[in-house]
C-alpha cells in the first residue's frame, strides 16, 4: 500500500472534488444482516462480541467490500461502545435494538457521564482498523464513524434509540448550561476516538447524526451546532469528514455550517437541490432511498439513474443510500446497484 494510490483512489478523489473514472459508491450498513457471509459469522457470536473480537470484525469489514465491489470499506464496530468508558451501561440483549441501562434524566444526574480518560479502554476498534488496513487493497480507503455528539446524547438520556427524543429535548430546554456540559463531554470524547481511528489507518471518516431531524433549525443551531463544529474542528484538517444528518431537509444550512468536506443527505431532498444549498465548493454523498433496494430492476435502475441526473456528472458526488441497508434486501439488488453506479457514473 501506497500513500499515492490511497489518495488516487476514486473516493478519495470526490472528496476533494477532483474528476473520476467513475461515480464512488459505499454503503452504510455495509456489513449487515442482509449478507449471507455476514450472517454466517453473526450465528457464531453475539452482536457485541462480534463487535469486540477484531478478527471478526475485520473480517464482516473486508468481506463486505470485497463482495459488493464498493470504492470504500466501512470499519464494522457500533456507535455506543464509546459510551461504556464515560460511564454508561450498554446492552444488547434485548431483541430490540441497544439499551442503556442507567439513562440520564436530569441535570443532577450529568456527572455520571465523564469524558473518556483512557482512549484505549475501546482498543478493540483500532485493533480492527489496523488488521483491515494490512488487508484492504491499496486503493481502497477505510472509513471509520462515530455518532454524532447529539445523537449519542439522546441515547444516554432516553436510553435507547427515540424518534421523539422526548426526555433529551425536555431536559435540553429545561437546563440549558447542563446540557452543553454532557455536550462537552461527549465532544472531548469523540474527538479523541476520532483521531486515534484516524492514527490507527482510516483515511476518512463519518459522523452520524442519526436522531437530529427531530430537532427544529433554531434548536440545532442552539444547542447541537457548536458542539457539531467542534469535532469536526478537532479532526486534522487533511482528513475527509464526512458530516452526515438524517429526517429534515430543514437542518441542511445548519448541517453546512458545523462543517464536514463532504455533507451526506437523505432521500427526503432532492440532491441537485441539496447541492446547490450547501454550496458546489464542498462534496455530497447521497441519496437513493433505502427502500429503492426492493424495487425490481427496471424501478432501482430508474432510481438510481434519477440521482445520478441531479448530480449532473459533477465532480464531488459519493453515491451512498440515504440511510442504511435494510436487513431484509436480497443481496443480489445490492451488488447490482454498485454495477449500475459504476456503468452510469462513466
Amino acid at each position: 500500500m501506497t500513500a499515492l494510490e490511497l489518495q488516487n483512489s476514486r473516493f478519495m478523489r470526490a472528496t476533494r472534488l477532483e474528476p473520476t473514472d467513475t461515480t464512488p459508491i459505499w454503503l452504510m450498513r455495509q456489513a449487515g444482516r442482509y449478507l449471507p457471509e455476514y450472517r454466517a459469522v453473526r450465528s457464531k457470536v453475539d452482536f457485541m462480541e462480534l463487535c469486540k473480537r477484531p478478527e471478526l470484525a475485520a473480517e464482516v469489514t473486508l468481506t463486505a467490500q470485497q463482495v459488493l465491489n464498493v470504492d470504500a470499506a466501512i470499519l464494522f464496530a457500533d456507535l455506543l461502545p464509546i459510551l461504556e468508558p464515560m460511564g454508561m451501561r450498554l446492552n444488547y440483549d434485548q431483541g430490540e435494538g441497544p439499551v442503556i441501562e442507567n439513562p440520564i434524566r436530569s441535570s443532577e444526574e450529568i456527572d455520571r457521564l465523564q469524558a473518556v480518560k483512557t482512549i484505549d479502554d475501546v482498543g478493540f476498534v483500532f485493533e480492527t482498523i489496523r488488521l483491515v488496513r494490512d488487508s484492504l487493497p491499496a486503493d481502497v480507503p477505510l472509513l471509520g464513524f462515530s455518532g454524532a455528539p447529539f445523537t449519542l446524547a439522546s441515547y444516554v438520556i432516553e436510553g435507547g434509540g427515540s424518534r421523539e427524543c422526548v426526555h433529551t429535548k425536555t431536559l435540553m430546554y429545561a437546563d440549558p448550561p447542563a446540557w452543553h456540559e454532557l455536550m462537552q463531554r461527549l465532544t472531548s470524547s469523540l474527538i479523541q476516538y476520532l483521531c486515534k481511528q484516524i492514527e490507527s489507518g482510516c483515511q476518512a471518516v463519518q459522523i452520524f447524526d442519526s436522531w437530529a431531524g427531530c430537532l427544529s433549525p433554531a434548536d440545532y443551531r442552539q444547542f447541537v451546532l457548536p458542539h457539531t463544529k467542534a469535532v469536526i474542528e478537532g479532526l486534522p484538517d487533511n482528513v475527509p469528514i464526512i458530516n452526515f444528518l438524517t429526517g429534515n431537509p430543514a437542518l441542511l444550512n445548519c448541517q453546512r455550517e458545523a462543517g464536514g468536506h463532504v455533507i451526506s443527505v437523505d432521500w427526503r431532498i432532492d440532491l441537485k437541490t441539496a447541492w446547490q444549498m450547501i454550496g458546489h465548493d464542498v462534496a455530497i454523498q447521497g441519496n437513493l432511498d433505502p427502500v429503492s433496494l426492493f424495487a425490481d430492476l427496471t424501478t432501482l435502475r430508474n432510481r438510481t439513474q434519477a440521482v445520478m441526473n441531479s448530480a449532473e456528472g459533477r465532480p464531488g458526488h459519493i453515491f451512498n443510500l440515504g440511510h442504511g441497508v435494510m436487513p431484509n434486501v436480497h443481496p443480489e439488488n445490492v451488488k447490482t446497484l454498485v454495477e449500475m453506479v459504476h456503468e452510469m457514473g462513466t
